[in-house]
């Protein structure tokens, strides 16, 4: 997509998940940064600093707070899924162009969701995801490698090699 970064943007805590098993923001902080590189790859935790709990209003702010940058949002096949369930994701999807790569066992049952089929006009074919960086809205679905390891999963690995 030629973006100039890409941020993990770690978030204090998702609203559809249960608090319950989930690392404490710190640890979750040190993972994405072990994967980023500080320059291309920047680990973020916007917004803890934003005080957003919703994703609405982190994009809602994003642009205030960075006037001359393009957001394209690149998710999960999971959370293309879940997305009618977010607060005011019609807002979402208006407000900025998003990247959906996949999962495996969520592929089908995302692109044949409600939000594949009600955003299905504003879709683009994967060869135009170079198009996303600068739209209001547009998607796509990137053909990727897909990694079935859930961050629970990844995290749980880890602390079993380490003992």
């Amino acid at each position: 997509m030629r973006l100039d970064q890409v941020w993990l943007l770690v978030s204090p805590g998702n609203p559809l998940k249960p608090r319950a098993g989930m690392a404490p923001m710190d640890q979750r902080m040190a993972g994405a940064r072990a994967i980023a590189d500080g320059r291309r790859i920047v680990a973020t935790a916007i917004e803890a600093t934003l005080n957003t709990r919703f994703t609405v209003d982190t994009m809602r702010l994003l642009p205030r707070r960075f006037p001359n940058a393009s957001f394209v949002w690149v998710m999960g096949a999971d959370i293309l899924e879940q997305l009618p369930r977010w607060r005011r994701w019609l807002d979402i999807v208006r407000r900025l162009s998003f990247a959906v790569l996949p999962r495996p066992t969520y592929n089908h049952r995302a692109l044949a969701g409600r939000a594949a089929r009600r955003l299905r006009p504003i879709r683009l074919d994967a060869r135009k995801a170079v198009l996303l960086p600068g739209r209001v809205s547009g998607w796509v679905f990137l053909p990727a490698p897909q990694i079935s390891l859930s961050a629970t999963a990844l995290r749980a690995a880890l602390e079993g090699s380490n003992r």
